[in-house]
């Protein structure tokens, strides 16, 4: 595993970290670890957890996540062009599949629950897109990056020093 820690000396006078919430709650770090590893592991592909990764993470202003998922994302293969409109998805439908386009709308649903409750039109789209198994681990992976994401800005972590994993 990648160390995903941030230094002091990582840090900006502007915004230090607020706390080290990885040391502070190793336990729950330790469980989000898995939890977000039993999300992703089973029929889903990479670019289509990346993709959702990143999309939470910017819907959630959380800038050390986008900065980690953007750098994976990259390194799996992803294309810059699709991670710079991944933003602006609505209207670029067109560089993504109809199963990444139901996938990255229904995290957004899942993340922003301040308009209420998944619409049922945005499940069903979901839903004809993936198997009963595939949703729920589609739903598993916005779960996970939405803890991640709320422990990022919390704290402030710092983005840009995450160096990408080892492929």
């Amino acid at each position: 595993m990648t160390d995903i820690a941030t230094t002091p000396d990582q840090l900006t006078p502007e915004h230090p970290q607020r706390f080290d919430w990885m040391a502070q709650v190793p336990d729950v770090f330790k469980a989000l670890l898995r939890l977000d590893a039993a999300a992703a592991k089973k029929d889903l592909p990479e670019s289509l957890v990346n993709l959702i990764k990143v999309r939470a993470s910017q819907l959630n202003h959380c800038a050390f996540c986008l900065d980690m998922h953007s750098k994976d994302a990259l390194a799996a293969g992803e294309s810059i062009e699709r991670l710079v409109q991944l933003s602006a998805w609505a209207e670029s439908k067109h560089f993504y599949t109809a199963r990444e386009l139901a996938a990255i709308e229904l995290t957004e649903a899942v993340t922003v629950l301040t308009d209420g409750f998944v619409s049922d039109e945005v499940y069903a789209r979901a839903a004809s897109e993936f198997k009963d198994d595939e949703l729920a681990q589609v739903i598993a992976v916005v779960v996970a990056i939405n803890a991640f994401n709320r422990f990022g800005v919390a704290s402030r972590m710092t983005p840009g020093h995450y160096s990408g994993p080892a492929h």
